[in-house]
């Protein structure tokens, strides 16, 4: 199998894995598995390192999505049917988050060049019902200017935003998930930051959300067998927080990695049939996924398989074409999203992460190069 991966897990593994060894072990011997140091370290951690004053480690990131909602909905700021400004190129976690607290979805469309949400389009959306903006900082590339910030401060909407993708992305040196009033963090296996299995977080420096969101996520409540909120289960484990805690470490690294790649990517891609997203500063893009667009995409996926460069499609339909929405209220008549559709009709993801060896860069740009 001589494959160039989209992603080796197994090699990004290998790199740290004695470490990882150890902060596992440190935990087995500790003999404490939720809720413990760990989680605390990581917490205090990866919220110094992002910028903000609190960190709530949670199950996933969908959760993380879902809990800064339904906090402000706790705090009153939010009420069943309100209005949630959202990209409508995202994956599908974002609408879920907004549509399992009874709030509405408005999808605004991406820009083509960009690929995040049109902030130029923002305003028009706004109804007296919209409580406020999500922004997705898709595939590693930050989706917020100041320009949404302003809107979001005139018109008196929260600004959360959805860093699932984009760890150690940032906008004039602020991180991304301490942009806005709250954001959620998805440490998936594949992501920049990744866990040994689902983990999230909720940064925010909002001391009262920040309780809100802890308290919701461990049943509801405060105070042992005392509940406050009709809450949930959502909770990392202190394995995956030892190893998160190590991984931060390595994570402007990494990225620098995936940067050199890019440029590579951007230098020697030349083909006629192939568009790049606009390139942006490396600051402002973590390369969570490389984009290319084909017209003809799913022809130039199957060639690139059969010239050993793995691929994948982010995403192959977009969240208003999904069955599970296809009767909501908020997607009729079906909503016309040209863009967004272009995007999940020709998008196609290549090889992107920090394990892979400049000879296997050239392949895929041959392969990529060679398509007719």
């Amino acid at each position: 199998d001589n494959m160039v991966k989209l992603l080796d897990l197994q090699a990004i593994t290998m790199m740290h894995g004695n470490e990882y060894r150890a902060a596992v072990n440190r935990v087995i011997e500790s003999g404490w598995f939720l809720q413990g140091n760990e989680n605390k370290q990581f917490e205090a951690d990866y919220a110094r390192y992002i910028g903000t004053d609190e960190c709530i480690a949670v199950a996933n990131g969908l959760d993380a999505l879902y809990l800064i909602m339904r906090a402000y909905k706790e705090m009153g700021f939010m009420q069943d049917g309100d209005e949630i400004i959202v990209p409508a190129n995202t994956y599908i976690a974002t609408i879920l988050a907004i549509t399992k607290n009874d709030l509405t979805p408005v999808l605004v469309e991406p820009t083509w060049d960009n690929l995040e949400i049109d902030i130029d389009k923002i305003e028009e959306a706004i109804t007296p019902k919209t409580k406020g903006v999500m922004i997705v900082h898709l595939y590693g590339r930050v989706a917020y200017n100041d320009k949404v910030g302003e809107i979001c401060k005139k018109h008196h909407l929260k600004l959360m935003e959805d860093c699932a993708q984009s760890h150690g992305c940032s906008w004039k040196g602020v991180k991304t998930g301490a942009l806005g009033d709250a954001a959620a963090h998805s440490f998936y296996p594949g992501k920049n930051l990744g866990a040994f299995g689902d983990a999230g977080a909720v940064t925010t420096s909002n001391p009262e959300l920040a309780s809100i969101i802890r308290t919701l996520a461990n049943y509801g409540s405060q105070k042992k067998y005392m509940f406050k909120y009709v809450g949930m289960n959502s909770r990392m484990s202190e394995p995956d927080a030892a190893v998160l805690y190590v991984k931060l470490k390595y994570l402007n690294e990494d990225n620098k990695k995936r940067q050199e790649l890019a440029a590579y990517y951007y230098e020697n891609i030349k083909n006629p049939l192939i568009t790049l997203p606009a390139r942006i500063a490396d600051e402002n893009n973590v390369y969570h996924q490389f984009p290319i667009f084909c017209e003809r995409r799913d022809e130039l996926q199957k060639f690139l398989a059969d010239n050993g460069v793995q691929t994948l499609i982010h995403y192959p339909i977009p969240p208003h074409h999904q069955e599970c929405y296809i009767e909501a209220a908020w997607n009729k008549p079906q909503l016309s999203l040209p863009i967004s559709e272009k995007i999940h009709e020709q998008e196609l993801s290549i090889p992107m992460n920090q394990v892979i060896l400049m000879e296997e860069a050239k392949i895929v740009v041959d392969a990529l190069n060679a398509f007719k």
